[in-house]
């Protein structure tokens, strides 16, 4: 009687960011077969989402089409769907059209949104920048900011439009102001007639004592300096306890503005939730040194889903390099696991963090290496540039940016979602 071929072992991947598609990628070649889901249809690059959000970029050169990634990954079945839970008794994915996918070994790697600490009505008035609809719709806010500013005949109200505050100085923060700033005082002045965009009010509101509080003091010093050198007010040590339509108040101060941005914290997904399994504050979930779910260890987590600590006893970073090890890592192990092997703990290497400060200066920490200024600027675009996925992204991203560097235009100035009739 003849045996019946042995199944592949099923491994199922939620969340198609850099942790889900590192692992899908260190799969390649392995005895598995891939369910890649995602309730988007494209792989975003997160870093440079605030470049879409003020003109710099268009979506189309930081975001790729997950099936077009996994076109050559015969063993990868991709999902257009969305994850409401998971089922670890009967060891399947629960999906909101009512569907399931088993699994023998899951991934969840799904991500984070924005955490308004008890406040998540303050999102409608300030929304944060976590997808492609949150940057074109913050673009859209921005440039119709001007534009309504352009025809407003009341000085005050005028000023409240041309007033955009973001709240939260890490390397968001801190890249979003900068950008605003630039974009109001090199691109679009000679494109406006009734109003000085020099006059624009770029606020950046802090809770805590200094910006950029994951660098080094003396980088976050220069920061702020080069900040408020090009025309940011930089607000310290005074947390926003109220946003509405009209503005925010912070410190036991209103400020009238008609554009603000939410860059001061990040919410994990329902992950934590769905198993029922330990997690922080912002619902992160607590794994093993392996990265697997407290008693489940067919289930893993990985990038900004999870908190876990370096070999110094820091908590690792959301950032990308740190979800593109996690994924390598979990992809390894179950390699391995299907050999018959085990592997060391995972060991998180911190290859430096970065901040653009404005079109032409940035910060870099490297640990004993600590860069400012220009020079920093370009090993930051060079780092960004080489992270992007297809030569025709990394030609046309350093094309933009040399353009903006040279000429202070930036092309993607699109008011898109809407006509000029929309409410603002």
């Amino acid at each position: 009687m003849t045996q019946a071929p042995a199944k592949p072992h099923r491994v199922v991947i939620v969340g198609a960011g850099f942790g889900g598609l590192e692992t899908a990628f260190g799969l390649a070649k392995a005895p598995v077969e891939i369910t890649l889901i995602d309730r988007r249809n494209h792989h975003l690059f997160q870093p440079l989402l605030y470049q879409v959000a003020t003109a710099s970029l268009a979506t189309s050169e930081i975001a790729w089409p997950i099936r077009h990634l996994m076109r050559d990954r015969r063993d990868v079945t991709t999902l257009f769907a969305t994850v409401s839970g998971v089922d670890t008794a009967a060891k399947c994915v629960q999906l909101d059209d009512g569907g399931s996918m088993p699994y023998d070994t899951l991934v969840l790697a799904t991500g984070a949104r924005h955490a308004y600490f008890g406040h998540d009505e303050w999102e409608q008035f300030a929304p944060g920048l976590k997808t492609l609809e949150d940057a074109t719709t913050l673009r859209r806010h921005i440039l119709v900011a001007f534009e309504r500013a352009e025809r407003e005949i009341d000085p005050e109200r005028r000023a409240a439009r041309m007033t955009f505050v973001i709240v939260g100085a890490g390397p968001t923060g801190v890249e979003l102001a900068g950008t605003i700033a630039d974009l109001a005082k090199d691109t679009l002045p000679q494109d406006f007639r009734h109003i000085d965009t020099h006059k624009a009010r770029v606020v950046l509101i802090e809770a805590g004592p200094r910006v950029l509080a994951g660098f080094p003091d003396d980088l976050s010093a220069y920061a702020q300096a080069s900040l408020e050198k090009i025309g940011v007010e930089v607000m310290l040590g005074e947390p926003v306890t109220e946003c509405s339509a009209d503005g925010v108040v912070f410190g036991g101060k209103r400020l009238e503005a008609r554009t603000i941005v939410w860059a001061a914290g990040v919410r994990a997904s329902r992950a934590a939730e769905w198993l029922n399994a330990p997690a922080d504050r912002a619902h992160r979930l607590q794994v093993e040194p392996d990265l697997t779910v407290p008693g489940h260890p067919d289930v893993f987590a990985v990038g900004d889903t999870v908190t876990i600590k370096d070999p110094d006893g820091n908590p690792v970073p959301g950032i990308a390099p740190a979800a593109k090890q996690e994924g390598r890592y979990v992809a390894a192990l179950i390699k391995a696991r299907l050999d018959g092997k085990t592997l060391p703990p995972f060991r998180y290497k911190h290859a430096g963090s970065l901040a653009q400060i404005g079109k032409r200066l940035a910060v870099i920490d490297f640990g004993r290496i600590k860069l400012r200024g220009a020079i920093a600027w370009w090993i930051w675009g060079i780092a960004h540039i080489y992270f992007l996925i297809g030569l025709r992204h990394r030609i046309a991203v350093a094309m933009n940016w040399l353009w903006i560097h040279t000429r202070d235009q930036r092309a993607a100035r699109l008011i898109t979602q809407g006509s000029s009739k929309v409410a603002q």
